[in-house]
């Protein structure tokens, strides 16, 4: 299955789905029966194993649904765990300089671009692809890589993280940059929405993405907590059936 978030994204349109800090199969059949585009797994601020990952591989395949996820951190083997199970869209966090960005695009990608470690069986399709090469670079072209630049030094260096030809899509983090700035638990602080603008206008005047330029998505803890209050509130919830 091809990543539909890509395929939108070369049709100018956007990509919707659900972000997951919990795995739970229900809610990525829910996704599939809902026509979604991708689910998402914090694998950062959630508890996560490989074989979790590996599970939710394999039912977004089943239901149509491209498998995303933003992983703990930059370690190359980390990284390589979660993308040889099948994940489509990854998040890294904390890339701050062009070096960084560069190494993640080394271990993330097969020659020529990268130099990815060869491979797992399930991207391999069980050794049923007679052509290696042509399978190697349709797993590249169907990986999106989005590195977080979430800290004032990423912004600082974005102009040069910005030349890196393969990245094309950048996610931020505007709590961690409030921090980095000296302004904890302040996202909205009139200093960080600027740095934060103007870091969006030189991303789309690379020709390159914010996430939310491409993709939409409804947490699904915070969308039962709306809920929650919401019936508490009205006093009312959803009918039975």
């Amino acid at each position: 299955m091809s990543n539909k978030i890509i395929s939108n994204m070369k049709e100018g349109k956007k990509s919707y789905g659900i972000s997951l800090s919990f795995y739970a199969d229900e809610m990525v059949e829910l996704a599939g029966a809902m026509g979604l585009d991708f689910v998402n797994y914090d694998g950062q601020h959630a508890p996560v194993t490989p074989e979790t990952i590996d599970r939710f591989c394999r039912m977004c395949d089943g239901w149509g649904v491209t498998p995303t996820m933003r992983v703990p951190d930059q370690i190359p083997s980390n990284i390589l765990n979660y993308i040889d199970r099948g994940i489509k869209a990854i998040t890294i966090p904390f890339v701050n300089t062009r070096e960084e960005a560069e190494a993640m695009v080394d271990c993330c990608y097969f020659a020529p671009t990268g130099h990815r470690s060869y491979t797992s069986k399930r991207v391999q399709r069980f050794g049923l692809l007679d052509d290696l090469k042509q399978m190697m670079q349709d797993t590249n072209d169907d990986l999106l890589l989005m590195p977080q630049i979430e800290d004032i030094k990423a912004y600082n260096n974005l102009d040069e993280i910005l030349k890196v030809n393969e990245i094309n899509v950048f996610a931020g983090g505007p709590n961690d940059l409030a921090q980095s700035m000296g302004f904890p638990g302040q996202p909205d602080h009139p200093d960080c929405i600027k740095v934060t603008d103007e870091g969006t206008e030189k991303i789309h005047a690379a020709g390159k993405f914010r996430n939310e330029d491409i993709m939409v998505s409804v947490d699904a803890t915070i969308a039962v907590r709306d809920s929650v209050r919401e019936m508490i509130g009205s006093g009312s919830g959803i009918k039975g059936y």
